[in-house]
């Protein structure tokens, strides 16, 4: 399909000028509206104005420009149909084959603090969506685009072929119908921010679960495959988003990406950005099997891989600071799956080098191992749970000690460092911890005392004189004797049940002290 005519209205004008000079050269009127108008005329490109072509003017404040007949039907009447054909030649309306628009940035809008109802609405864009969907109906006759990313392509092709193939009309089109959808979904959700009062409109934060979610995403990645080989499964991001956080880290090296691999791979990441000081996070099957927060990262990682080296075999690891020579040196002794970082120092890429095989992925400039808070969605049968993200963090304030024996500096930080790890662990969960480090893990587990002894059992270092983190309370005194027995002096627990007193006097009893944190963090 010929182009002949192209409508230009576009609120991100990056690219613009350049673009519309190659379609005039190539003979294309062009027909466009405001500020798009002025900045091509500036510019020294031909334009004919909107209001030319529909013999009105703009009005409204601009609210109508293009909702017009003229417009519309130039864009959306089919050329092979013998009857929009007589119409739009009855009623002198042009053909319109290219619509380049994008819209007014309405979520950047909702995004400002102070905000006002005016400012939300006057940001909804009504011409723009409804030239885009327009454009994206008529596909078969006209192309759209609302990318600038895409200029240079659509450029290129109608010089050397004159028009733009049906194959590329057809992709420009899902592409704007994922625009539009986009856009109404997150107005849609905004719109829940606005409340009447006395006859004026007020506007509120924005609900931390609002009624309605609107999920836009794109494929970014398709995956070797799911839990199992024989699942099909991809990495999907926020459509019209810059990815960021693990969605976003670049590969440097090795095999395609498992389903498995990035669920691990998430875990670590979050529990590596609990810490400020340098720490790494050895995961398998989603579970923290070694952690630590030291001085330096290589003494993080041997820490941490000495919780238990048998488990680490096969893992995936994250560190929250770029990994030196050093630690990739200790890191490739052991066979490893996948690696997540900030970066990666030269050296420390030539030491993975030769481990083909091994995925280190780098996060994006910016990103940091703390990612930013996002609602977290389950599949059940027939619906999605929605929940926000576990971000609670325990300060030393809020420890309530309810032994007699109060903990000593050493078993506060202890406990602290334990308390992080705990939140990661899978429920029922038990951590011993010293010293900054993970020396037992115990994880989902249907008894919590079973969890403290197969924390003991898979314990590689001594456990005097290390603390417990328990994620939630003990239900009877047998976990904390347990623990005692294993060598454990302190224990940190949310508090809560009923036999409360009976744990308490067991800690006392054993010479144990313990703190309520007031704070339960199951994870399932």
């Amino acid at each position: 399909m010929p182009v002949e005519r192209a409508l230009v209205s576009v609120y991100d004008k990056s690219g613009l000028t350049e673009f519309a000079r190659q379609l005039a050269a190539l003979g294309i009127e062009i027909v466009s509206t405001g500020g798009t108008a002025r900045l091509l005329r500036e510019a020294g490109i031909a334009v004919r104005d909107v209001s030319d072509l529909t013999g009105w003017p703009e009005m409204l404040g601009g609210r109508v420009k293009t909702l017009h007949p003229k417009v519309h039907g130039g864009i959306l009447f089919r050329r092979g149909d013998a009857g929009d054909r007589q119409q739009t030649a009855e009623h002198k309306i042009a053909p319109i084959d290219l619509v380049v628009v994008n819209l007014y940035p309405f979520e950047a809008t909702a995004a400002k603090p102070s905000l006002t109802p005016e400012e939300l609405i006057e940001n909804i864009d009504i011409g723009g969506p409804t030239m885009v969907r327009s454009a994206a109906k008529n596909f078969e006759s006209v192309a759209v685009v609302i990318d600038p990313e895409d200029y240079a392509a659509i450029a290129a092709e109608i010089a050397e072929h004159g028009e733009v193939s049906l194959g590329t009309r057809l992709e420009l089109a899902r592409k704007a119908f994922a625009l539009t959808s986009r856009y109404d979904g997150k107005i849609t959700t905004e719109l829940e921010r606005l409340s009447s009062s006395n006859g004026s409109i007020e506007i509120t934060e924005r609900p931390v679960l609002p009624e309605r979610l609107h999920f836009a995403l794109g494929r970014r990645q398709e995956l070797r495959y799911g839990e199992n080989p024989h699942q099909h499964a991809a990495l999907y991001t926020p459509a019209g988003s810059i990815p960021s956080g693990l969605a976003a880290a670049r590969q440097l090296q090795g095999k395609e990406l498992s389903y498995n691999n990035l669920v691990d791979l998430e875990a670590a990441l979050a529990l590596a950005g609990e810490f400020q000081r340098p720490a790494a996070v050895i995961v398998k099957h989603n579970n923290p099997c070694g952690t630590a927060e030291q001085d330096t990262l290589v003494e993080a990682y041997v820490k941490a891989l000495a919780c238990d080296p048998i488990s680490a075999f096969g893992g995936v690891m994250a560190f929250n600071r770029p990994i030196d020579a050093d630690t990739a040196e200790e890191v490739a002794k052991l066979f490893v799956e996948c690696i997540v970082a900030p970066g990666y120092e030269p050296a420390a890429l030539g030491k993975f080098a030769a481990k083909k095989n091994l995925r280190l992925l780098q996060l994006a400039a910016g990103d940091s191992a703390r990612p930013e808070a996002e609602l977290e969605l389950k599949r059940i049968s027939g619906g999605v749970l929605v929940q926000e993200q576990d971000r609670h963090e325990l300060a030393k304030s809020d420890l309530k000690v309810v032994t007699r024996r109060a903990p000593t500096r050493e078993e506060i930080d202890d406990m602290l460092f334990g308390w992080k790890v705990c939140k990661h662990v899978k429920s029922n969960a038990i951590v011993f911890a010293r010293a900054g480090q993970t020396v037992g893990v115990g994880a989902g587990q249907m008894s919590r005392v079973d969890s403290v002894k197969i924390a003991v059992m898979k314990a590689q270092l001594p456990l005097e004189r290390s603390v417990v983190a328990s994620d939630a309370f003990f239900p009877f005194p047998d976990g904390v004797e347990e623990a005692a027995k294993a060598g454990a002096t302190a224990v940190i627990q949310p508090g809560g049940s009923v036999r409360d007193p009976d744990v308490i006097a067991a800690a006392d009893k054993l010479g144990l002290a313990m703190v309520f944190s007031g704070v339960r963090h199951f994870r399932h």
